[in-house]
């Protein structure tokens, strides 16, 4: 369908779509299988897509052109829209850490008061220490050969696109 196409030409995964949309991932799929949409899902993607309804509403009326060059720069609005979502990432990986650091604290009261002669705290310590380097690594870049960029380079490659 349509919105694969213009997801893809702007370089975005089905995740990324489907937050700037607001609707969910497994939606996002099902419009690009060629399900039908409702109204409201496709009102929303014309919205985040920047184009008219009416483009989107029948698979008859869509146009063979992209609306926009393979090479889009988002608009004002797209590029707010992207840094609210980088900073919602931001903020459930803050909300993660603290969330470790409370339970982990409890944890290991709870160890200290019940067993002080034999550890085990530092056991979910550990396990959910390396939950929270992964995400930070995911929401800080630390791997770039996965990052957005690699996204888009992939994405060209698989249309044929010069690098």
């Amino acid at each position: 369908m349509q919105v694969q196409k213009l997801r893809l030409q702007r370089g975005w995964s089905q995740q990324q779509l489907a937050e700037l949309s607001g609707l969910s991932v497994r939606t996002i799929q099902r419009i690009e299988n060629g399900s039908a949409a409702s109204t409201e899902s496709l009102k929303s993607l014309a919205s985040v897509f920047e184009i008219d309804f009416s483009t989107l509403s029948s698979e008859s009326a869509m146009p063979d052109t992209p609306t926009s060059s393979p090479t889009h720069t988002p608009s004002a609005s797209q590029q707010e829209q992207l840094a609210l979502l980088e900073v919602r990432k931001l903020k459930g990986f803050y909300l993660h850490l603290a969330q470790y650091v409370v339970v982990i604290a409890a944890l290991c009261a709870i160890n200290l008061l019940t067993t002080p002669h034999r550890l085990w705290f530092y056991w979910p310590a550990l396990g959910w220490g390396i939950g929270i380097l992964a995400h930070a690594a995911t929401i800080f870049g630390w791997l770039p050969f996965l990052g957005g960029d690699w996204e888009k380079r992939q994405v060209e490659k698989r249309l044929g696109r010069p690098l």
